[in-house]
């Protein structure tokens, strides 16, 4: 097929972007090519982003794919409106052999090319922001500036993050060599050699409900940087966003001169369940999952063709021994616990106080007074409705509504949940969290404040002391998982303490957080999201073992 973006044109507008990319990587400082304030998009974005939106609800996204057999659809947003968008259902019999029909093109083209045509597609997904944020926020819960952020410039920062990772693993091995080794009086042996990075085959991706894009790019642009085709299986309620990514995909790898089926769309019809059929497939070589323990037990233990990227449930956990910034503890704390209603993989539920309570610059507390302030700092911060709805977003499921009604029957509610309306969308489900009084020296306590609740639900669990509460922070990393740690503490023994505990159990930590950095946000190209070594998940976003073993290097020598 002819191309209409060639290699000078990609390479012209985005080698440039590559090349801060592998910088900031290597720097580990602060840097996005993607702006997160509305307004940098041009005056009419936010009109024509809506308009777009609007424009594809009630229609059929047909993505021309082979194997299409039929349509499905039938998310509604969790603040209320159905979306009516038909999704291709498609047959993996047909559709997967034509996805690994075009590989051997697009791994003939090379790292660099391959890191270009990648970038150009995340450019064009940036450009059209507005409409992304629209369609996470409505599939999501996300109120609309986090749907903007985290679904659009945030997202896109993940992606790129990981296209660059691709691109430093394949080519630290040169392409070529002349290979001469002395014999003395003899002539010396030489070889050519050639080294290729070769793809490991159909790469799935399995959608999240929460993160559709930012949970989802950086395994998408690892594999596709790496050679791989891409098969997108999104969550049954979360279609949309990544339905439109698909789109954008395939539309830039056919104008490159590659095939569009490298990149493909996998709905479900409801309860069809298609992810475990189309996990053992054996072209599928390549996993990445975000979603319950559970089935990502199963697919590390069955998907046994393929290489299997797992995000699952942790049990995030601050230690709060001390602070010299009691409210700015309480703020940090307060905003971490309600931001997106809790519904965030790096939300911490567990809060581990001393008993005898805490010191910090305003005095002595006790632990029921550091309940009690922090129960009024959530308050204070969501007392306006308009300012909590911007905040909280709406509960994504029914589920989640379910344990948090469940969770004030646990202890002595320290904050009870209210519900928040939203005139804009009356039938959205909001709530402020939950703040629940347990006692880690209470067994029974124990099954609630060592298993994930997910959603707006905090334990706040009385610990003898600092020590008992490193000890029980540690039990919970490891038998558990994390995907965040914090905590507080003005005493360098005690901090050095909590180091140790994350560095055994390979947790990463944020200590004594007072200002707008909060512990459940991560930086890309900066922070890693996860570390792959503990049962939250097997994988860190992003590193090089993310990206490495998408691919093997295949050497062939000539006779020179």
């Amino acid at each position: 097929m002819a191309a209409e973006l060639t290699v000078p044109q990609l390479s012209e507008k985005h080698r440039p972007v590559l090349d801060q990319a592998l910088e900031a990587i290597r720097t580990r400082a602060y840097w996005s090519p993607h702006p997160e304030h509305p307004k940098a998009y041009g005056e009419t974005a936010p009109a024509d982003g809506l308009a777009a939106h609007e424009a594809v609800r009630g229609t059929r996204i047909d993505l021309g794919q082979p194997g299409t057999d039929g349509w499905t659809g039938g998310e509604v947003s969790p603040f209320g409106p159905e979306l009516g968008v038909e999704y291709p259902h498609v047959d993996p019999e047909v559709l997967l052999p034509a996805m690994k029909a075009g590989m051997a093109a697009w791994r003939d083209a090379g790292p660099e090319v391959r890191a270009l045509v990648s970038i150009e597609i995340l450019a064009r997904i940036a450009a059209r922001t507005h409409e992304f944020a629209h369609a996470v926020m409505h599939t999501s819960g996300q109120a609309f500036m986090m749907a903007f952020q985290a679904g659009g410039p945030h997202a896109q920062d993940r992606g790129l993050e990981a296209v660059a990772y691709a691109y430093r693993e394949q080519t630290r091995v040169p392409e070529s060599t002349e290979w001469s080794k002395p014999q003395g009086k003899k002539d010396p042996l030489r070889l050519d050699k050639t080294f290729t990075a070769a793809p490991r085959g159909v790469a799935l991706v399995i959608g999240c409900n929460t993160f559709p894009t930012w949970n989802g790019y950086p395994g998408i642009f690892a594999s596709l940087a790496t050679g791989n085709a891409v098969l997108v299986k999104p969550h049954p309620r979360a279609v949309l966003p990544l339905a439109l990514t698909v789109r954008v995909a395939r539309e830039v790898l056919a104008e490159a001169g590659f095939d569009p089926n490298l990149v493909a769309l996998a709905t479900e019809r409801p309860g069809e369940g298609i992810a475990k059929t189309l996990a053992l497939r054996p072209e599928v070589r390549i996993i990445d999952y975000t979603g319950s323990t559970e089935f990502g037990d199963w697919l590390e233990v069955n998907a046994r063709q393929a290489q299997v990227y797992t995000e699952k449930a942790g049990v995030n956990t601050v230690l709060v021994d001390s602070t010299d910034d009691y409210r700015g503890m309480l703020s940090n704390l307060a905003f971490s616990l309600s931001l997106y209603s809790g519904q965030m993989c790096t939300t911490p539920q567990n809060l581990l106080v001393p008993r005898e309570g805490i010191a910090t610059d305003a005095g002595h507390k006790s632990y029921d007074e550091f309940t009690a302030d922090l129960a009024g700092a959530v308050e204070k911060l969501l007392g306006d409705d308009a300012r909590a709805n911007a905040l909280l977003g709406a509960l994504v499921n029914p589920g989640v509504k379910e344990r948090l009604e469940a969770a004030g029957r646990l202890g002595e509610v320290a904050l009870a949940s209210r519900a928040v309306p939203n005139p804009e969308f009356p039938d959205a489900v909001v709530r402020t969290p939950v703040l629940v009084k347990l006692d880690a020296a209470k067994p029974d306590d124990a099954a609630a404040y060592l298993t994930e609740c997910f959603g707006p639900v905090a334990f706040a669990v009385a610990v003898d002391s600092t020590a008992d509460g490193l000890e029980l922070l540690r039990r919970t990393v490891r038998e558990k998982g994390a995907m965040t740690v914090g905590a507080y503490t003005t005493s360098a023994d005690t901090e050095r303490a909590v180091e140790e505990v994350c560095l055994d159990e390979s947790a990463q930590l944020s200590l004594n957080l007072t200002g707008g950095v909060f512990v459940n946000q991560t930086a890309a190209f900066s922070d890693f999201h996860g570390s792959g070594g503990n049962p939250a998940a097997n994988a860190a976003l992003c590193d090089a073992a993310f990206v490495a073993n998408r691919f093997r290097m295949v050497e062939v020598r000539r006779q020179a």
